[in-house]
């Protein structure tokens, strides 16, 4: 597939951001905007905010903003991304791992805030065996029909530790880990793989010492439409796979059994950051090797979403109920980790949309 030259599709500007580099973006059903920036070095004053009249508001409140420590079950550490559910409910992903930092029981978690009165209504913390230290939670995509409130599935993108598919029942808050260590959640770089951004090899070049492969596993998920399959990838590499969700919500069923249900659904064509669905059947994809955003039809074909030279690392992606798909371009591969020490990124970041021709899968 070759990516033209000149940009394709309608790019609309929703917000520029001055300060803190974001990552992800959430859109309620009533058209509230959130988003997210995590505690990678910018030193943000909030990992969450609501921006309302051109402004950025601590969400729910600068309390939950304002942690006390790594592991403060009642305050956020350090937002990774936020998604809103089938009931328009805001549930955020905390990493607990500020600056990549080993994880401590509490840190990590998923919290539900209530979108009706912006108070925070339930806390889900993991074990260690589910969450390690090394974990780094990444994205959650949720399926209410199953059980008494519904399953919630992550993907932890570790960069230094196994990586996994951790699934959650929300009415108990029992959570259990899925291709734990799994080739389909692991990163390419041992195959050949290595991506070029800018016209750059994108390697983890510290100021103090040699070049490596970046080893960043399963990052961007989407679930099927009708719920029966969720897709994953790893941030490096450009293939992707998907896994029945009955096999992962089942917790009694042997690994072995569930790793044989894996699919592998191809070569993409390119690294991607976010994964997303809509509730036409067709699975969006970022690629951040091209500036673009992909989409892959029920068929099977690929077309160009959106490309443009102002989509520098299209990092989340939404498909909103107002029919639009937002994405964050938030300069990821010029951070200084990936520069030698040096900060090539140039103020401000980006929430673009774009109309599409459906909306959000809600399976409820």
């Amino acid at each position: 597939m070759v990516v033209g030259a000149e940009p394709v599709g309608e790019l609309e500007l929703v917000r520029t951001f001055t300060g803190a580099m974001p990552t992800g973006v959430a859109v309620s059903h009533t058209g509230r905007i959130f988003v997210n920036f995590p505690q990678w070095g910018d030193e943000p004053p909030a990992a969450l905010v609501e921006v309302r009249d051109d402004r950025e508001v601590p969400f729910p409140d600068q309390r939950w903003n304002s942690p006390a420590r790594d592991d403060d079950e009642q305050a956020f550490v350090s937002v990774q991304n936020m998604v809103v559910d089938p009931l328009d409910r805001l549930w955020v992903v905390d990493t607990g791992s500020p600056l990549f930092r080993p994880t401590r029981p509490g840190g990590p978690k998923l919290v539900r805030v209530d979108l009706d009165t912006d108070t925070v209504a339930q806390v889900i913390t993991f074990p260690p065996a589910v969450v390690p230290p090394t974990s780094y939670l990444n994205d959650v995509r949720f399926d209410l029909r199953r059980g008494r409130a519904g399953i919630a599935y992550l993907t932890d993108s570790a960069v230094t530790g196994p990586n996994g598919i951790v699934v959650v029942d929300l009415a108990s808050g029992r959570s259990w880990r899925r291709l734990h260590e799994h080739p389909s959640t692991a990163a390419e770089p041992l195959h050949g793989y290595r991506p070029v951004v800018e016209g750059r090899p994108l390697l983890d070049r510290p100021a103090d010492g040699p070049p490596r492969a970046l080893t960043i596993g399963a990052d961007g998920i989407a679930i099927s439409a009708d719920g029966s399959r969720l897709y994953y990838a790893p941030l490096i590499g450009r293939r992707w796979h998907s896994v029945p969700t009955d096999a992962l919500a089942d917790a009694s069923l042997p690994e072995e059994e569930v790793a044989d249900t894996v699919v592998d659904e191809g070569d993409k064509g390119t690294g991607s950051d976010g994964l997303e669905s809509d509730d036409a059947g067709r699975l969006y994809l970022t690629a951040y090797e091209h500036n673009a955003v992909l989409r892959r039809l029920p068929d099977g074909r690929f077309e160009t979403v959106l490309h443009d030279p102002r989509l520098l690392w299209p990092d989340t992606l939404v498909v909103a109920a107002d029919r639009h798909l937002y994405v964050t371009a938030n300069q990821v591969h010029r951070q200084p980790m990936y520069q030698g020490g040096r900060d090539l990124r140039r103020k401000p970041y980006a929430l673009f949309r774009t109309p599409i021709d459906a909306g959000p899968v809600l399976l409820r």
